[in-house]
């Protein structure tokens, strides 16, 4: 029995449309960028943020998962769904960390980098959420290739263990908290790891994609 899922090869109809999304992701950055005006010091996170909102919607366009009957489906839903919580929460998209009926009701926009900006930001007396579009679209597209994968491997655990490599990057902002405390707030060792947080968290993004899309490991096909 093969083990290598079989998808299709790119076309001139997939270069086409993929160009297409590429530039108007582009020319709505530099449009955000000129109306609010914003400085962009490190060029590399916007590259990063667009390049999870342009992955994500491969993702959308390209899976296909496979027909199935309507208890698998909802499995896989259940599934997908309480993985993308768990990367909410993990990535600071659903911020929980505060007294029950302390806050209030409120809502501002942050302008940050092209990509993770413009985000919503949503106070409730019970949790935040920082709605950063490379966030929410990469964290959906990828419950959505494991809804896909649920589908296509029903019981295999390889989609759960591949899941877990794209909270990775999630750890990161905790390794560097624990070393502010040891080492200082100003330390060298917590600038840097804040530093490259994003460049972490955008290889594995593209590495989890990249698993869960061709599985490697598991039997099935995704793939219009």
């Amino acid at each position: 029995m093969s083990t290598t899922a079989h998808v299709r090869d790119i076309d001139a109809n997939d270069l086409l449309y993929g160009a297409l999304v590429g530039n108007t992701l582009a020319a709505l950055a530099i449009g955000y960028v000129l109306l609010a005006r914003i400085t962009v010091t490190q060029p590399r996170y916007a590259v990063y943020g667009l390049l999870w909102i342009f992955v994500g919607f491969l993702v959308f366009w390209k899976t296909d998962p496979e027909p199935t009957d309507d208890r698998t489906r909802r499995r896989a839903l259940v599934v997908a769904g309480l993985y993308f919580v768990a990367l909410a929460v993990a990535g600071g998209v659903v911020v929980t960390a505060m007294r029950p009926g302390a806050g209030e009701f409120g809502i501002r926009l942050a302008t940050l980098a092209p990509g993770w900006g413009p985000a919503p930001i949503l106070w409730t007396p019970w949790a935040a959420f920082v709605l950063m579009p490379a966030r929410v679209v990469g964290y959906l597209a990828l419950a959505y290739l494991v809804y896909a994968t649920v589908i296509d491997a029903a019981g295999a655990a390889v989609s759960g263990i591949v899941g877990l490599f794209s909270c990775v990057s999630c750890s990161w902002p905790i390794l560097a908290s624990l070393l502010s405390g040891v080492a200082g707030g100003g330390s060298a060792v917590v600038a840097a790891t804040f530093d490259f947080s994003y460049d972490i968290s955008t290889a594995v993004f593209l590495v989890t994609v990249a698993l869960l899309y061709w599985r490697p490991l598991v039997v099935g096909r995704l793939g219009k």
